[in-house]
């Protein structure tokens, strides 16, 4: 599962993929770009090391990848378009914070402007693939090997085009299985999960109402918003754990916006996390919100999703409300898990199985 991250130049975007993979962003062709390894920031993970002082610790981890910066002019943006193909979650970087000394293309900061530009370059980019793939169909018409399916295609474009026409993404278009299956393999990019990270400065953390002027200037688009200021958070990560603390409780925050951005970014790609605790490692273990719990277990090995008995279970918060497995299990907390049960975000999990 992979998030691209992606914006104008100057937003932020070389250091916001620094500070979530550790890698500095790579130059092709004088175009940065780069690949890496964001960890999810939960604070659960810390919680439950804190109880059981392992000699490892793993968080969660999520792909970013940083594509070349876009331009003011559709037509330039093609190959970033291209690559945007390939990724899960599209992650737009908006600048909202104001400093003269950086600058911007259009001459002045204005992130609704930049959202809107960037939004219709989606929207016009299925345009495009549904035109040409419409002409094709008539082309072919009359000797196409399966005529009733090209048919249904065509009916099904037809009714795309007017959706895209009227500014809305193919994320908000009702499609049946069999629809779903005729248009799988196409590029299609506003049917992706949007998140805007709207770049603010530090004198705008927390400004009243940001989020929801901007939730009201785009209401039809289903996007997802964070905010965050770059600079703060490249501040605070040089910071040690305590400093850390203080800092952001002098700035009045309770966490850290990057530790925010991964969360939201794990739950848009539709990801949640289960754990397993010792004394040798406190782990989560990423899987597909519903998976069942054999297939939780293959998370783990192939062994034990084979080989599945059942799936000991606690919940996250009885934990930690109890303070151990006996304190749960005592209580009448621990949950037996079989093979149609459901894995839930914040399972504490052992696992029963034969080889």
């Amino acid at each position: 599962m992979k998030l691209g991250l992606i914006g104008l130049p100057q937003v932020g975007k070389k250091t916001i993929f620094k500070l979530l993979t550790g890698q500095k962003a790579s130059l092709d062709g004088g175009k940065a770009s780069g690949l890496g390894l964001a960890k999810v920031r939960d604070v659960r993970v810390d919680r439950l090391v804190e109880m059981y002082h392992p000699e490892k610790e793993t968080p969660a981890k999520m792909e970013f990848v940083l594509l070349p910066d876009l331009d003011t002019q559709a037509e330039k943006n093609e190959a970033v378009f291209k690559a945007l193909e390939q990724v899960d979650v599209i992650c737009y970087l908006a600048r909202v914070f104001e400093d003269d000394t950086v600058f911007h293309m259009e001459g002045d900061v204005n992130a609704r402007r930049d959202i809107r530009t960037f939004y219709n370059e989606l929207l016009l980019a299925d345009q495009i693939f549904v035109e040409k793939r419409l002409e094709r169909l008539e082309k072919e018409r009359g000797w196409a090997k399966d005529a009733q399916r090209a048919a249904m295609e065509k009916a099904l474009l037809t009714r795309m085009q007017e959706h895209l026409e009227g500014e809305k993404p193919l994320s908000r278009f009702d499609l049946t299985k069999d629809e779903k299956k005729l248009i799988n393999s196409y590029p299609f990019l506003t049917t992706k999960a949007v998140m805007v990270v709207l770049n603010v400065g530090e004198d705008q953390i927390g400004e009243s109402g940001l989020v929801e002027e901007m939730k009201a200037a785009f209401p039809t688009q289903g996007f997802e918003w964070v905010e965050i200021s770059v600079q703060i958070e490249q501040e605070i990560s040089q910071l040690e754990a305590k400093e850390r603390e203080v800092f952001l409780e002098e700035l009045g925050i309770e966490q850290s916006a990057l530790d925010r951005l991964t969360l939201v970014c794990y739950d848009t790609l539709g990801l949640i996390s289960f754990f397993t605790v010792g004394e040798d490692e406190v782990r989560a273990w990423t899987i597909r919100k519903g998976t069942l719990a054999p297939r939780a277990g293959g998370a783990i090995h192939g062994d034990i999703e084979h080989g599945f008995i059942r799936a000991q279970t606690v919940r996250y918060e009885d934990l930690i409300e109890k303070g151990s497995e006996q304190q749960v299990k005592a209580a009448g907390k621990l949950v037996q898990k079989g093979k149609d049960a459901e894995i839930l975000d914040g399972d504490v999990i052992q696992f029963l199985f034969k080889v």
